[in-house]
């Protein structure tokens, strides 16, 4: 990289006058204007994260189990779910799952009667007894179900389906691995994805997702996912508890998490991935998530930070 870039003004970016500047001549930007770029980028999203984490944790009434039960439903549930798994994280609470906590089948009757979805699979006995038990633990914990027309089931890959998602979620709470102990502790990229390793009943590969490319469902989180799930929670969960209990090291070990999941390739990042050297890290793509959604996308080109290099005088 160089600091080469022609001398273009910020009232030409505004306008659109020299669309597709930015793209162009980023990667003459000088090496140090180009860290602090991607520093100060990165840092945005991750407190803007940290926000969202801190508003369910007040929600939560200072529950950090619950904030990060909440949270893991939240991200887990993608674009098509995102709201229907906080509705069911809301209905069935880390304090109810760890009562039910004694059998796999118990979570998955418990998550899957409550979203409702036990409603649109017919009554084998697999799905009989769990109706069964759904109906006992919702009068012993006062639950009020949700309505199966709630999710969304079309244009979404088969392992983003919502029953499956909520079958791998009852196989990792019934193994223990996610906590905030787990979260906290985690050091690695490994670390990450054995927090989500259990894998899912067969029941719901071989008779529930029949589909002709079964063979691509898996019944785990696979790693892709794992490291979204690194991105948007296991990171931030981190770095919001350092700065509630004012820790360095949980910090330190944020970012250096970060550092070690491979960047994100997505419609955001392409546009700039294009025109630059592969990104070493999450930390580089989520700098250009930043930049896109947060001031390409809304035309705040007078506050951003890239356009403000561009247009400063050689």
């Amino acid at each position: 990289m160089d600091n080469s870039h022609a001398n273009i003004t910020l009232d030409s970016l505004v306008e659109g006058r020299v669309w597709g500047a930015c793209y162009d001549l980023i990667a003459r930007i000088e090496p140090t204007s180009y860290d602090a770029l991607i520093h100060n980028l990165s840092n945005e999203r991750l407190l803007r994260k940290q926000h969202e984490i801190f508003d369910i944790f007040n929600r939560c009434k200072g529950d950090w189990e619950e904030t990060l039960h909440v949270v893991l439903f939240r991200f887990l549930g993608g674009s098509h779910n995102r709201a229907a798994m906080e509705r069911l994280a809301g209905i069935v609470s880390s304090r109810v799952i760890m009562r039910e906590n004694s059998s796999r089948q118990n979570l998955e009757a418990l998550l899957l009667g409550a979203a409702g979805l036990l409603d649109i699979y017919n009554d084998d006995d697999y799905v009989g007894r769990l109706k069964q038990e759904f109906d006992h633990m919702a009068a012993k914990h006062n639950l009020m179900p949700m309505s199966y027309d709630q999710w969304q089931f079309s244009g979404m890959y088969h392992n983003n389906h919502p029953t499956l998602r909520i079958a791998q979620i009852a196989a990792c709470l019934h193994e223990n691995r996610i906590s905030m102990a787990s979260i906290t502790s985690c050091s690695t990229r490994r670390d990450i994805h054995n927090l989500f390793a259990s894998s899912a009943s067969s029941y719901w590969i071989e008779q529930v997702l029949t589909v002709d490319d079964a063979n691509s469902v898996s019944p785990r989180i696979g790693q892709f996912k794992s490291d979204i799930l690194g991105i948007n929670l296991v990171v931030p969960i981190i770095l919001a508890y350092s700065n509630y209990t004012e820790s360095k090291e949980l910090m330190q070990r944020a970012q250096t998490l970060l550092r070690s999941i491979p960047a994100e390739d997505n419609r955001y990042t392409r546009c700039w991935q294009g025109k630059l050297a592969p990104f070493k890290s999450a930390v580089e793509s989520q700098a250009f998530i930043q930049l896109s959604t947060v001031y390409c996308q809304t035309h705040r080109c007078g506050e951003c930070p890239l356009a403000k290099i561009l247009t400063t005088p050689l």
